[in-house]
């Protein structure tokens, strides 16, 4: 029996348009996590579905002269050619355009109104008299009210910044007829969340251990408590004719808001997964209404952090007083940029998942990339074209398949292609390193620390190749066939190193499935689960003497940098010169209030002289102690001996570095920074690192004869 049953989704994209690249580094983060815990022996059911509804879908057919269910279905059509493409294991894929949720978000509505959770009453918007429509906040410009700008949108001016309501623009337009809007009073209905049993609720659930991360938790509570840059307001869920959505079942001439039906499309997409019989052929007997009913099921989404205020708030709190299930966890992250800028087709910062796939590129170079920089935190990750190949050819080829590259030879010539005996295990082992590093890389894996498993793995895989190194197979080989004690030798080092490569085939099969099918295939083992490597790890278990392997074949190719060159050379801008960085699932009626998690500075050093230098006190210091700080994701308290005293520091470089592996270790401290007082304490100077953050941080450290206190010039 499973340990575990999951239910698994990504947010919608909206059925508008093709996949962006930050749709792609939300799903390979949720399909790694969905592969490890399939590998744990877990029963994982991974969904995703079209957001297809809305104003936007209706009036782009209406703009290319289709029906809107025919623009969704050829969108719906090319879903397969991405997520096959870069190996995406969902189990089920569907469309928020679906009969499923019809019933579904129906459903939803009549119970949150037995609740008493729905009014209606009046609101004033822009009505497009040509259009015959009411307008979104989008569809509106005019000149600004207190600089007199011309053709701006209402918030914010992009001139002067100043806020404004649509009401407030001078001269009005509509973007869709150009004609000037009138102010026209319409029935909405509202969903309300300010009731005092919905904050109750909302209380409870994000304050469950575990949940939410540390800074969605604190975020979510912000707009909860009103102390935070949006109030908790009731929510708009209805749209009047004409709009491209599911009808009002009470209500003629009325919609649901898009944003109310799309997350139930998570609900129906599940659903039609249970009634076209695809749970049942995963192992499930239970029905659908069984299933999300069930106590031991976890529901569990991946989104990005600029939908945090719709799952956290009212997704959870519909779920409740619909009577349904809430989600277990909310699992956010942060966008994605190239070479530290925000995506832009126009400026040739985009990357085009298609193009990607279309030149010939390994998908799995980039699975790999981005998980290498994927970590629990809400952190944005950055595409950076020279450390991708470096990092690719360096692990991938450079580490794990030169590991087979270089043995697979002398097994198949002394050893008739069959696993020598495995001496016991030395010290300094690739696999005492697997020993060691397992079952830090599985509790990474089920963290969401994908970095971090990445590092670890390839510490061990550093060692097998110095272990390498160190034998010398390849001169043992020149006498192992008249030598006894070479071929011994040769015999050690080949088993050891494969059981090694099993391993960390092991390690790398969540992010590397096809890869790691290949290997699997010379190997000639079962598809790995992680139950097949046992603590202690027992050598003749794992790859017992005798077995036979397959033929090797060169298992993956480098990155050549001309094919980075072809992925930005040819993007070409879209109608509005961008290209999402985020995954978004639809444009916001009103653009929402920034969702700030945390921020990098990326502002360009100025010049300074030699004398500017010499005012650092920069000096080789001795880390301490170092302990985690509670309420703080980022932060390392340490205390760092520098020499004439002692001093505390609060360094953010917890995504990289155990607590524990820092003890003891020479690092690089400035000296004589300003004290800064924080809530956890006072931070008296900065450790310095490098790198572009999350889990690729890197600490400076002196070189062998370094004393604390020794001053850095």
């Amino acid at each position: 029996m499973p340990n575990r049953r999951l239910f698994v989704t990504t947010a919608l994209p909206y059925a508008n348009g093709p996949f962006h690249i930050g749709h792609i580094m939300e799903y390979i983060q949720a399909d790694i996590w969905v592969r490890f815990q399939r590998m744990q022996g877990n029963a994982v059911h991974f969904v995703g579905a079209d957001d297809a509804h809305g104003a936007p879908i209706m009036l782009k057919a209406e703009k290319d002269g289709v029906t809107p269910e025919a623009l969704i279905a050829g969108i719906l059509a090319t879903r397969p050619k991405y997520l096959e493409g870069f190996h995406l294991s969902f189990d089920h894929w569907h469309s928020t355009h679906s009969p499923e949720n019809v019933a579904l978000s129906t459903d939803i509505y009549r119970q949150l109104k037995a609740a008493d959770l729905i009014y209606v009453k009046p609101v004033e918007q822009f009505f497009d008299p040509a259009k015959q429509m009411f307008l979104a906040d989008r569809y509106i410009q005019g000149e600004c009210p207190n600089c007199h700008a011309k053709d701006q949108y209402a918030d914010a001016c992009e001139q002067c910044s100043q806020v404004n309501a649509p009401t407030d623009l001078i001269n009005p337009r509509s973007t869709l007829s150009g004609t000037t809007p009138v102010r026209k009073t319409s029935d909405h209905y509202f969903f309300k969340l300010s009731d005092p049993k919905c904050v109750a609720f909302l209380n409870e659930w994000i304050g469950a251990p575990g949940r939410l991360q540390s800074a969605v938790a604190n975020k979510a509570n912000e707009w909860l408590t009103g102390k935070g840059d949006r109030d908790l307001g009731d929510w708009d869920i209805s749209r009047d004719a004409p709009y491209f959505g599911i009808p009002m079942p009470d209500a003629p001439g009325k919609y649901f808001y898009v944003w109310l039906d799309a997350p139930i499309g998570y609900l129906a997409s599940l659903k039609n997964y249970f009634d076209t019989g695809k749970a049942r052929k995963n192992g499930e007997t239970r029905s659908f209404e069984e299933f999300l009913t069930s106590s031991d099921v976890e529901q569990i989404h991946f989104i990005g952090k600029d939908i945090i205020y719709f799952h956290t708030l009212f997704w959870p709190a519909m779920l409740k007083f619909a009577g349904r299930k809430v989600p277990d966890h909310v699992y956010v992250h942060g966008f994605i940029t190239v070479s530290g800028t925000k995506m832009s087709k126009s400026r040739g910062t985009g990357i085009s998942p298609l193009r990607y796939l279309e030149i010939g590129m390994n998908p799995e170079w980039l699975r790999y990339y981005i998980a290498a920089k994927l970590n629990s935190n809400v952190e944005d990750i950055d595409f950076n074209p020279e450390d991708f190949i470096a990092r690719v050819n360096s692990d991938l080829v450079g580490k794990y398949v030169n590991i087979a590259s270089r043995m697979a030879p002398f097994v198949a010539r002394f050893f008739g292609n069959c696993m020598p005996a495995l001496p016991s295990m030395n010290e300094d082992s690739g696999l005492a390193a697997v020993a060691k590093h397992s079952e830090a890389i599985r509790a990474a894996f089920e963290d969401r620390e994908f970095g971090r498993a990445i590092r670890l793995t390839m510490e061990v895989a550093d060692v097998v190749n110095a272990e390498v190194d160190r034998y010398k197979p390849w001169i043992l080989a020149k006498d192992a066939a008249t030598n006894p004690q070479s071929k011994d030798r040769l015999a050690a080092i080949c088993a050891s190193t494969l059981a090694t490569f099993k391993a960390l085939t092991l390690f790398l099969k969540p992010i590397l499935p096809a890869l790691t099918a290949e290997a699997e295939a010379y190997l000639r083992c079962a598809p790995l689960q992680w139950s097949d490597l046992e603590l202690p790890v027992r050598p003749d278990r794992f790859l017992p003497a005798g077995h036979e392997f397959g033929t090797f074949k060169p298992l993956i190719t480098r990155v050549d940098p001309k094919q980075l060159d072809a992925l930005f050379d040819t993007i070409k801008p879209d109608a509005n010169g961008e290209a999402p960085a985020h995954t978004a699932e639809k444009p916001a009626e009103k653009p929402a209030a920034k969702t700030t998690i945390s921020e990098t500075s990326t502002a360009t050093p100025t010049e300074i002289t030699v004398d500017d230098f010499a005012k650092l006190d920069i000096r080789v210091a001795k880390i301490l102690s170092a302990e985690t700080v509670e309420g703080a994701d980022k932060l390392l308290k340490l205390t760092v001996d520098i020499g004439d005293s002692q001093r505390t520091v609060f360094a953010g470089i917890r995504s990289a570095y155990e607590p524990d592996r820092l003890i003891g270790r020479l690092t690089v401290v400035l000296a004589n920074l300003k004290p800064r007082k924080m809530r956890f304490g006072l931070s008296e100077g900065m450790v310095l690192a490098a790198g572009p953050g999350g889990s690729d941080i890197f600490l400076l450290s002196p070189d062998t004869g370094a004393v604390p206190g020794m001053k850095v010039k």
